[in-house]
């Protein structure tokens, strides 16, 4: 049997007050936007649903399907340059791309780390690489890649095509081998549940990829921390750092990210970043790329303080409960897995011990931590200036 992508998937297009008249499910959260520009998002989006699932909770087992903010993230990273030529065997690598790498900054729990592992999955059997501009009839057929599910994708003409990476070398990062867990574990799931079983084989310590290059030091997924230093310079495809808020040079995490990037440059890859807000008086790998000025490095963040103003028009305050359960409908929008009472619940009782970390983790707010040196409300006022 031969599936094929829903002519919905078109909507995702299109304004919000136009795609919500077509009733579209899971379509509801604010601060993303619409795509109007080339990309593989939607080729993606329609891959990850097929071979990706949901590897926890109620809905386990069930089609992975990104919500808006998600796919946002990868409309914007898998954005294709307008210019990118069409060359018949060359392959540009990250030179397709608008962006060279990517920074989300959410909350706890909102989804970062299944997201992450739908994208390390795509990086490593999915079409992720620019394969020239479509013509009318054009497809992407998983057959033609290995992968016997039947699904194909229809191409728009002038769409971006994709294709997938001929030696993938991909590594999932984090401080210690459980925050590597938050993704590696996830992904793991997913590959037992559904279709990835035919094209990705967990073992003891990576998880093969089938069907690409055959090189025993390519071709796999590997969880890395800083304790692995000697798998730290290979030359990578993708790199998906977790929880870069507490990359500090303290902990040895700065320069396995900074290797990292080097290492996807010099295979022409690229690098995600996902995390909670960080600490200001820390200065952490997020921290840094959200304050650098380089263009070509996609940036999410949901910060309540330049959207949600009370009467006063100052920012809400995290400690008192109304405007607190407003700061959470906003950062946690379209997370539909979440219950914000169970998230009030932990955030009131953080409050009585750790404000900051609960302002950080919940309320999606960079927030100095006991002790800190940086003065209170002076990162607030970097951030609006």
């Amino acid at each position: 049997m031969r599936l094929r992508v829903g002519a919905l998937r078109r909507l995702r297009r299109l304004p919000r007050s136009v795609s919500a008249a077509f009733g579209r499910l899971l379509m509801h959260s604010d601060a993303v936007g619409v795509v109007d520009f080339p990309t593989l998002g939607d080729l993606l989006d329609g891959w990850y649903e097929q071979h990706c699932r949901v590897p926890a909770l109620a809905r386990r087992g069930q089609a992975f399907r990104q919500y808006d903010w998600q796919f946002w993230i990868t409309a914007n990273h898998y954005r294709v340059r307008e210019d990118a030529p069409d060359v018949p065997g060359v392959q540009l690598f990250n030179q397709a791309f608008f962006y060279r790498r990517t920074l989300a900054v959410a909350p706890q729990k909102t989804g970062k780390g299944p997201h992450e592992a739908v994208v390390a999955a795509g990086e490593a059997c999915g079409p992720t690489l620019f394969n020239g501009w479509a013509k009318r009839g054009d497809v992407y057929d998983c057959s033609d890649h290995g992968c016997p599910c039947g699904w194909y994708f229809e191409y728009e003409a002038g769409e971006p095509k994709g294709v997938r990476h001929p030696s993938p070398l991909i590594q999932l990062t984090a401080t210690s081998q459980e925050q590597v867990d938050n993704v590696y574990g996830p992904l793991v799931s997913m590959i037992h549940l559904g279709p990835l079983k035919e094209l990705l084989l967990p073992r003891e310590n990576f998880i093969r990829v089938k069907g690409a290059s055959g090189m025993p030091d390519m071709d796999k997924i590997e969880a890395t921390t800083s304790s692995a230093l000697s798998r730290l310079g290979n030359p990578i495809s993708f790199a998906g750092q977790d929880e870069s808020g507490t990359y500090t040079k303290q902990n040895k995490m700065r320069k396995v990210a900074e290797t990292q990037r080097r290492g996807a440059a010099g295979m022409g890859g690229r690098t995600m970043e996902y995390t909670n807000c960080w600490d200001p008086s820390e200065n952490s790998v997020a921290q840094t790329t959200w304050e650098s000025p380089q263009e070509d490095i996609f940036k999410f963040w949901r910060n309540p303080d330049l959207v949600l103003r009370g009467s006063d028009g100052k920012a809400l305050s995290f400690k008192e409960k109304r405007q607190r359960r407003k700061i959470l409908e906003y950062v946690y929008a379209g997370s539909d897995h979440i219950n914000l009472d169970s998230i009030e619940a932990e955030c009131a009782e953080l409050m009585q011990t750790d404000p900051a970390q609960a302002e950080r983790f919940f309320g999606n707010r960079v927030v100095a931590g006991a002790g800190a040196w940086l003065l209170d409300g002076l990162w607030d006022a970097h951030v609006a200036s």
